[in-house]
């Protein structure tokens, strides 16, 4: 089974992550496909609008932990953490900066960087089953895909500071009210309205819609790349810690991780 899809209607692009049976976890194939799928989209002029969701109950459920296990144990840190600058960064740098709109439908669970992917996203649309997290210290580390410039952004710096230090999931409503996403629709109706929203956006202007990305960008102080950076650094200090190091095994075996380290 391919781990992603795109199809094609029209002048909208839909990218569907296509592992159900892992929650779409970010696996290195699955991130493999993503990147080049968007750089593909970003590119096509007859795609005028995007839609990225997930297949079965998961949006992205964030880095396949059994992978980066894997990773730091027959590679070390500078293994696990290549992925930072091969995968996630130019992941969300495509999703952010493409000249067109792109529309996360959230179709269930989106946490760690599937909701960092849902933040890059220009509108956000979520079924009302949606569950979100940031999910980052719950490992002992710090975030990646551009989420402490984008939730701070989204919800303000001290609501983001708590769904991050404390890690605590949140509901659709919830992400509604805070503004994480734009709109929640009934579960059932998730792919028509996503489907319709991308089709107005693709009736709309888009040269307008490239120029007000880019003034949006520009309007907040740190650059994209500067936050990305800065999280790729913190998470390979972090990736050499007892603490994140054991709270990966933590999480595979299904017990609760113990943070020592001061």
């Amino acid at each position: 089974m391919q781990s992603l899809l795109r199809t094609d209607d029209g002048p909208v692009a839909t990218i569907t992550l296509n592992a159900p049976d892992r929650a779409n976890a970010l696996t290195t194939e699955l991130k493999d496909a993503l990147r080049d799928a968007l750089l593909d989209v970003a590119g096509d002029p007859a795609v005028r609008a995007v839609v990225l969701t997930g297949a079965g109950k998961a949006f992205c459920v964030g880095q396949d932990l059994a992978e980066h296990a894997e990773a730091l144990d027959q590679g070390g840190v500078d293994a696990a953490f290549a992925t930072v600058e091969a995968h996630y960064n130019p992941i969300t740098t495509a999703l952010a900066t493409m000249p067109k709109p792109v529309v996360a439908a959230v179709n269930g669970t989106c946490v760690g960087a599937g909701l960092g992917f849902a933040l890059a996203c220009d509108v956000r649309i979520a079924a009302d089953t949606a569950r979100f997290g940031t999910a980052f210290t719950a490992i002992g580390l710090t975030c990646d895909s551009g989420l402490s410039a984008s939730l701070a952004r989204a919800v303000g710096v001290a609501r983001a500071s708590e769904l991050v230090l404390l890690a605590e999931p949140f509901t659709a409503e919830q992400a509604l009210a805070w503004g994480v996403v734009g709109r929640v629709v009934p579960a059932a109706e998730l792919g028509e309205s996503a489907a319709r929203l991308a089709a107005r956006l693709a009736a709309g202007p888009t040269l307008a819609y490239a120029e007000a990305k880019r003034a949006m960008r520009q309007a907040w102080r740190a650059g994209l790349a500067d936050v990305l950076a800065a999280e790729g650094e913190g998470q390979r200090r972090l990736g050499a810690t007892a603490d994140h190091q054991g709270a990966v095994r933590a999480f595979l075996a299904k017990t609760r991780p113990v943070f020592e380290a001061r």
